[in-house]
């Protein structure tokens, strides 16, 4: 049940992510702005640049499946710098997450999740997803559309939302 509340929604809001990013490198184009500019642009003083956003949507992904699954998942030093280094960290999370099969989250739902921030305290597979991981994903996506869309980007709902299984 959890893989299929994460991974399709987990890449599905990564391949997002990209998208908007290709409107942010396509916009810095046209505007003649160093696409670093945008990467390093927050909406408030106290809080992370676009390029730490992304860094966390991917991590967040990537993280609670390998928690959930014990599947081990790809690393990243953190280092990106330009446009091209952050899509292709989002392209080896999304690998990682096609990897992933209904199988490999069996008994996942009452596992007893933790993180090193909790300080040993934990959560059920369940509750881990529909109380962190999720709602942690929406909100770095979520920062990272407003971000591009604060800079002039011409993002809208539609880019945030993806594809959408309308049927007639």
């Amino acid at each position: 049940m959890l893989y299929e509340i994460t991974v399709p929604y987990f890449i599905k809001m990564l391949h997002n992510l990209e998208h908007i990013l290709d409107k942010g490198a396509k916009f810095a184009e046209t505007k003649k702005i160093d696409m670093e500019v945008l990467l390093n642009s927050r909406l408030a003083p106290d809080q992370f640049p676009l390029g730490r956003q992304i860094q966390i949507a991917c991590d967040t992904a990537k993280l609670a499946a390998f928690r959930l699954t014990e599947k081990t998942a790809p690393t990243h030093a953190d280092t990106e710098k330009t446009y091209a280094e952050f899509q292709e960290r989002i392209k080896d999370t999304v690998k990682y997450l096609e990897s992933l099969s209904a199988a490999d989250f069996k008994g996942s739902e009452t596992k007893h999740i933790t993180t090193p921030r909790w300080n040993g305290e934990w959560m059920t597979g369940a509750e881990f997803i529909s109380h962190h991981a999720l709602p942690n994903l929406y909100f770095h996506v979520t920062t990272a559309y407003s971000i591009l869309r604060h800079n002039g980007v011409e993002v809208g709902k539609k880019d945030y939302l993806g594809a959408m299984p309308l049927k007639k």
